[in-house]
């Protein structure tokens, strides 16, 4: 259970992170809120690349198109965040 929380820790920090080189502009958030970003990326397209791409229901682990679907789900919430916090910024 331990090594589960942290490899999802791991997991959501190298998507962050990615999702904050990729998108371009200012990202002023912390390791913490990078660390949430990317666990939340992560749930988000690591679920959508698993329902797309995964074909046999019983290998359930790490694979190539669940990192991918992560970073990328990592991307679309962070673009999201953007556009709902430069919403709010001109309110």
């Amino acid at each position: 259970m331990v090594g589960l929380v942290i490899g999802l820790v791991i997991v959501g920090l190298i998507a962050g992170l990615l999702a904050r080189a990729l998108v371009p502009g200012d990202d002023a958030m912390g390791i913490g809120a990078t660390i949430l970003l990317g666990i939340v990326g992560s749930f988000f397209g690591g679920f959508l690349a698993d329902l797309l791409f995964r074909s046999d229901a019983e290998d359930r682990g790490l694979s190539p198109a669940g990192i991918i679907g992560s970073i990328v789900g990592a991307i679309l919430v962070l673009l999201i965040y953007n556009a709902v916090t430069d919403r709010r910024a001109i309110r």
